[in-house]
């Protein structure tokens, strides 16, 4: 219960400065949603790389590379490393400006402004609000997973996800945006800092680095961890998709309204794909080599698993495949390896510093409160009638309610962090990307295209759900045929989740909507917006 302690400790020094550095009063509904857009420039790049670097970038990419091998990296780590600064650049900008001169204090406002709408800008709310839980639901089962793991059980997940939430709803409730902002920084800083320490701990523990990477290439199937060999090449290629969606993201595009100047945007810029390097190398090497980490019990008894799965698979019942599939797991591993490998003191403190970089739903949270109090309670009358202290009062409550929602999803649900992210939050976003480009850079693209995106969008996630939902996944290396046309395999299901011709439901999706917005938006009528909404967002009205 050592780790647990320290870890108990460092929530209560979380909850602390979240609640210190809050913004705003009660009645200042920019200084708590958006921070008086007034973050400096340590705070802002630190605090939207904590934003990114959330139970997915950490126990998730391990997990992966665990069972994948350093694929891991190139599949994340080197798309977003160039997409992601360059949306920055091009996009985060554009919203810094737009939200400056107009006030706006969600992507939504910014839709419904662009096309004169006003229900279907609704439509959008709902679309992303829904696609955003996801995101908070790994943050719980990240929560949950690591204070299980370092108490060895004493802590059962269900009440480590709770604590978790409970701590990131305190702070979010009464920081806001600059509370939460301080906190992201305080935590990123942590994991960079002791994220390096746990690999050079780790790799001392096994060896060395190059010992553990000999052991590694020795073993039976250790060579292929260490290539693109697991990974087809279009499962490959679609993770080029992924970063799309840090850029639609709300709560991105939130945190991108928040800077004091625009200059803050150059060093984030230039500095965001160092951070990525050094958040997720760690991460994937730790991954890796856990591998060959046999003289650790649970990471043993994970490998036996999957050599089970692997060797009889097809033969058992779906439920030992199920209870098999959550042994192997491979969420866990980079505690496993702390708790293997460091002494127990230096253990505690990486556990801490793991449970800093599970804990970024926050932002999303906020985000989600945010564009609830703005895009639906404000748009709707209520803040006109009732006052700004209402609004960041019936923000605060729906801070409570979408996070008992993302707790209960988050006991009942199967799949690992990374599949959750990549089959419904990420892809997701990646389909909405295009809604976002033709807002800020389309004159031509109508309200009747954002709305066929959107609804495109909503159909296809839901229709990957279904799917995942009533096929069971099969062993690793089968697939499953869902849907088959003149002899054509389409829809397959993986134990990864779900391909459409070999590719991750991302790709189909982002560019149906991509061509719905087009197509509709030549075939709709451009009598909204008027030609001086066109005027604020574009140089020319001709």
């Amino acid at each position: 219960m050592i780790p647990a302690a320290v870890i108990f400790g460092y929530l209560l020094i979380v909850l602390f400065i979240g609640i210190t550095n809050r913004g705003g009063g009660d009645s200042d509904a920019e200084g708590y949603f958006v921070a008086g857009r007034a973050l400096g420039p340590a705070v802002f790049l630190l605090s939207l790389v904590g934003t990114n670097m959330t139970a997915f970038s950490i126990l998730g990419a391990s997990g992966h590379a665990f069972a994948n091998g350093i694929v891991t990296y190139g599949l994340m780590a080197s798309a977003s490393a160039l997409i992601i600064p360059f949306g920055l650049f091009i996009i985060g900008t554009r919203l810094w400006s737009l939200g400056r001169r107009k006030g706006f204090m969600t992507p939504v406002q910014l839709f419904r402004d662009r096309w004169e709408c006003g229900h279907i800008g609704t439509v959008i709310f709902i679309v992303q609000a829904v696609l955003l839980i996801p995101y908070i639901i790994i943050a719980v089962m990240g929560g949950g997973t690591t204070l299980s793991t370092v108490s060895n059980g004493a802590v059962p997940f269900w009440l480590g996800g709770a604590i978790v939430s409970l701590v990131v709803m305190g702070y979010v409730f009464f920081g806001g945006m600059r509370g939460t902002a301080w906190v992201n920084a305080f935590q990123t800083s942590l994991f960079l800092v002791f994220g390096a320490v746990a690999v050079t701990v780790i790799a001392r523990g096994m060896g060395g680095f190059s010992g553990a990477i000999e052991s590694l290439s020795a073993a039976p199937g250790g060579t292929a961890l260490l290539t693109r060999e697991r990974i087809s090449p279009l499962y490959f290629f679609s993770y080029s998709f992924i970063p799309l969606s840090s850029l639609a993201f709300p709560h991105i595009g939130i945190f991108c309204m928040t800077a004091k100047k625009l200059g803050h945007f150059k060093k984030t810029i230039v500095l965001y794909p160092i951070c990525m390097l050094l958040i997720w190398l760690p991460s994937v090497f730790l991954g890796v080599v856990a591998n060959r980490a046999t003289d650790v019990p649970a990471i043993q008894a994970k490998l036996e698993a999957r050599a089970t799965i692997a060797a009889h698979g097809p033969s058992l019942a779906p439920a030992e495949q199920a209870s098999l599939r959550a042994k192997a797991s491979g969420d866990d591993v980079i505690l496993r390896l702390v708790e293997g490998y460091a002494p127990l003191w230096l253990a505690a403190i990486l556990g801490a510093a793991v449970m800093a970089a599970v804990m970024a739903s926050d932002s999303q949270i906020l985000a989600l409160s945010t564009m609830f109090t703005e895009d639906i309670f404000a748009f709707y009358g209520g803040k006109a009638r009732f006052g700004g202290r209402v609004q960041i009062q019936t923000g605060r409550i729906f801070i409570i309610l979408i996070t008992l929602v993302a707790y209960a999803i988050a006991l009942n649900t199967p799949q690992s962090i990374f599949d959750i992210a990549t089959q419904y939050a990420f892809a997701g976003y990646s389909s909405l990307f295009p809604l976002l480009v033709a807002a800020l850079f389309w004159r031509g693209s109508t309200r009747w295209g954002a709305l066929a995106t959107t609804l495109w969008t909503a159909a296809a996630v839901t229709a990957v759900a279904v799917v995942q939902q009533h096929i069971p996944a099969p062993p690793p290396g089968q697939a499953v045929t869902v849907l088959e046309i003149a002899g054509q395999v389409v829809v397959t299901r993986v134990v990864q989740g779900t391909l459409v011709f070999g590719l991750l439901p991302v790709v189909p999706m982002t560019l149906i909507s991509a061509i719905l917005m087009v197509v509709v938006s030549k075939l709709t009528p451009a009598a909204a917006p008027t030609r001086d909404t066109l005027a604020t967002y574009f140089a020319t009205t001709a």
